[in-house]
C-alpha cells in the first residue's frame, strides 16, 4: 500500500514525474531496436546476398529511424516544458500518463506499420500513435497555463499562451500526417520539417 503524504510539497513537486517520464521514453526508444534484432536475413552466402537482404529491410530501418527521432523530439519537448513547470496536480499527472500510454505503444505501432503496410489500419498505426502522444502533451501544457500561478510561476500569461500556440504546430502537423499517411506512407512524416516555421508563425513575437 502506498503511504499517504500530507505535506503539499511531497505530492506536487515535479521530480518524480520527470524521472518516471524519462524512464518510459528511454525504454520505448530502446525497445524499437528489437524489430531489427529479431528480423531474419534468411540464407546469406555472399556479399551480394547480404546487401540484398539489408535492402529488403529498408522500410523496417526507415520506420525505426523515424520513430526514434520522433521519440527524441517528443522527449525534448517534455524537457523544455518542465523547465518552467514548478508544481503538478492529479490532472497534470494523468495527462502525462495519457501521453506515456501512447509513447509505450510506439514500438508496437512501428512494427505494425512496417509488417502490414498493405493495410490501412497498419499504415495509420504510427501516425495515430504519435498524434495522440503529441495531443496529450499539448493538453498537458494547456492545463498548466490554466493554473499558471501555481504551475508556471516564472512565466507571464502572455508568454505561457505563446508557448502553447507554438506547441499547437506539432498537433496540426501530426493531424496532417494522419490524413496523408494512408496515401504516401512514412513519407508523410516529412511534414514535421515544417514544424519550426509553423511554430514561429503561431507563436508570433518570441516570449521574453
Amino acid at each position: 500500500m502506498i503511504r499517504q503524504r500530507r505535506h503539499p510539497a511531497a505530492t506536487q513537486r515535479t521530480t518524480r514525474l520527470e524521472a518516471f517520464t524519462d524512464g518510459v521514453f528511454a525504454i520505448a526508444a530502446t525497445l524499437l531496436v528489437l524489430d531489427l534484432t529479431t528480423h531474419s536475413l534468411g540464407e546469406v552466402e555472399s556479399d551480394g546476398e547480404m546487401w540484398a537482404a539489408l535492402g529488403d529491410m529498408s522500410l523496417l530501418i526507415v520506420n525505426f529511424a523515424l520513430s526514434f527521432v520522433l521519440l527524441c523530439l517528443l522527449w525534448m519537448v517534455h524537457v523544455q516544458q518542465f523547465e518552467h513547470v514548478a508544481r503538478v496536480d492529479a490532472t497534470m499527472v494523468w495527462l502525462n500518463n495519457g501521453r506515456l500510454l501512447f509513447i509505450v505503444l510506439v514500438p508496437f505501432a512501428t512494427n505494425l506499420t512496417t509488417e502490414y503496410s498493405e493495410f490501412l489500419a497498419a499504415r495509420l498505426a504510427m501516425p495515430l500513435t504519435f498524434f495522440l502522444a503529441i495531443l496529450f502533451g499539448w493538453l498537458q501544457w494547456q492545463w498548466a497555463v490554466r493554473n499558471r500561478e501555481v504551475m508556471l510561476p516564472d512565466l507571464s500569461r502572455a508568454d505561457a499562451a505563446a508557448y502553447g500556440r507554438g506547441a499547437l504546430s506539432a498537433v496540426i502537423i501530426g493531424a496532417l500526417v494522419v490524413v496523408t499517411a494512408p496515401w504516401i506512407g512514412s513519407w508523410a512524416f516529412l511534414l514535421f520539417l515544417l514544424d519550426g516555421v509553423l511554430t514561429r508563425l503561431l507563436r508570433g513575437k518570441d516570449p521574453a
